[in-house]
């Protein structure tokens, strides 16, 4: 079952932070729009799990295109509904792994062992960088009228993704102390333009913490996730062979197609 949730979260990033341009994003209240994101989240879904006539994926695509048709249409572009919408289709993402958990292992990338501790991580990188990026700056929003120095253009956003993308790469390699030299040089670097500038001074710290705080999360969510991997933790590797018959039974009865688990 974690292989396929963590799969499926490879897939869902991949489709919501990557492959969903600025103009997909604001046009989405168009029909065409909407059902072409759900599309690739299918196609998304399919190359990540090896699955290529997998009904359930089929149903994860109308269950994603149901919630971002209600946030389009029903909710603000707000922080909230950002992490709303998000929660909303990780929970459909685990109730699938719940009820197809067989769906990595009869996958045609079965064999390739590797590949949901990458998964995990690719995904963990998307959601600190990109995702992290969305939700700082739906933070943000509310300061947009505060008279702020100018700056590069979209400097602030690429900024931002690089510190994200250093935290979460030293968590993972397990040396969290350098955040504080990050920390330290975002400081010394903005020091001459926050004295002079209590607005500045406070956008600067609220969006440091923000984009510091997401990060560290995330991170570590990633590493948890990780964890729980029997490729990553050998002491998860607990699945006896006859289990694991059973569980592909199970799924051949569902779905009609025969599959004979390998001995490990």
């Amino acid at each position: 079952m974690i292989e396929t949730f963590a799969l499926l979260i490879l897939a869902h990033t991949i489709a919501d932070f990557v492959l969903q341009p600025h103009w997909m994003a604001t046009q989405k209240a168009k029909p065409f729009i909407l059902v072409l994101h759900s599309l690739i989240v299918l196609i998304c879904a399919q190359a990540a799990l090896g699955q290529f006539t997998a009904l359930p994926l089929i149903g994860l695509a109308v269950a994603h295109l149901v919630i971002d048709g209600i946030k389009v249409h029903l909710l603000p572009r707000t922080l909230a509904t950002f992490l709303g919408d998000q929660a909303a289709h990780i929970a459909t993402l685990a109730a699938l792994a719940t009820l197809y958990p067989t769906l990595s292992e009869t996958g045609l990338w079965a064999s390739q062992t590797w590949w949901p501790g990458v998964a995990t991580f690719l995904s963990g990188g998307i959601i600190t960088t990109r995702a992290g990026g969305f939700a700082v700056s739906f933070m943000m929003q509310r300061f947009t009228d505060a008279d702020l120095p100018p700056g590069l253009s979209d400097g602030g956003r690429i900024i931002g993704l690089l510190e994200r993308g250093m935290i979460f790469v030293l968590v993972v390699v397990g040396q969290p102390a350098g955040i504080g030299f990050l920390i330290a040089a975002k400081s010394i670097l903005r020091f001459e333009t926050t004295a002079k500038d209590q607005k500045a001074s406070e956008y600067v710290i609220i969006g440091t913490l923000a984009s510091f705080g997401w990060a560290m999360v995330a991170a570590y969510a990633t590493l948890s996730l990780a964890k729980t991997l029997p490729t990553w933790n050998p002491s998860c590797r607990a699945l006896s062979y006859h289990q694991r018959r059973t569980s592909y039974v199970r799924y051949s009865r569902q779905t009609g197609r025969q599959h004979h688990p390998r001995r490990r």
